[in-house]
């Protein structure tokens, strides 16, 4: 059922295209900066006039977006890794969309001000150059005995992971678990080891993109899916 795949993948394709440098401070992306959903209307009593009384809309304050700091998966593997996760179309499995598809280095946050995120983005990405991220295997995860997702182990290089811990510094966030880098294709809903018995995968991959180009992402609102990209960050030394 699974393949093994060989392809390399340079940072020029998909999202790269979408940078915007200037200053080498990442910019938002035109179109694509909606910034959440506001929340149900609350209702509060007024006496009208006529001394009947009425209730009337009040809004409520949309509580702050949540941000997370990550690396677009460039669309020729996205599409590839989506494919294979087809196979997977089960009730209790919920497939990731290939425009989803995504590595993360800073885990979500909730942020009240997305200019000064844009701008740290743009000051910490300007200090480190490129680096190549490797698509290794796919498989259950976090636990062999408790698996949640169906998703792929990474291999980052180290300039990769020092960008990591200075995103996290910049942002002060901190992540107490080991970096394990990996891309979701899925997430599993219920006894997720029954899955993983009933569909056992151990499938290598030999696939490689080079990032040249780090992502500010918005998460969705309850009820909603989907995640947009604020702001695309250039990594130093990277032509535009």
């Amino acid at each position: 059922m699974w393949s093994t795949l060989k392809s390399s993948v340079d940072g020029r394709f998909g999202y790269a295209r979408r940078r915007i440098d200037v200053g080498r401070a990442a910019k938002p992306l035109i179109g694509e900066n909606r910034i959440g959903k506001a929340a149900g209307p609350g209702f509060a009593v007024q006496l009208m006039p006529d001394g009947e009384r009425q209730e009337a809309a009040t809004p409520q304050a949309a509580p702050p977006p949540r941000l997370f700091v990550g690396v677009k998966v460039a669309p020729e593997i996205a599409d590839q890794l989506a494919s294979f996760a087809a196979s997977f179309a089960l009730p209790s499995v919920r497939l990731i969309a290939a425009a989803d598809i995504h590595l993360t280095l800073v885990p979500p946050w909730n942020e009240a001000s997305i200019p000064d995120a844009i701008a740290k983005l743009g000051g910490v990405a300007g200090h480190f150059g490129a680096f190549t991220l490797a698509f290794r295997r796919v498989g259950y995860g976090p636990q062999p005995r408790r698996p949640r997702l169906v998703w792929v182990d990474c291999a980052v290089s180290d300039e990769g992971v020092a960008l990591r811990n200075a995103l996290l510094e910049a942002f002060g966030q901190t992540d107490p678990r080991p970096f394990q880098p990996h891309v979701t294709l899925a997430r599993i809903r219920g006894n997720g080891l029954a899955v993983a018995r009933k569909h056992p995968i151990d499938q290598p991959l030999s696939l490689v993109q080079r990032i040249t180009s780090i992502q500010l992402f918005q998460s969705p609102p309850p009820g909603d899916s989907g995640y947009r990209i604020l702001a695309s960050a250039p990594l130093r030394d990277v032509p535009c």
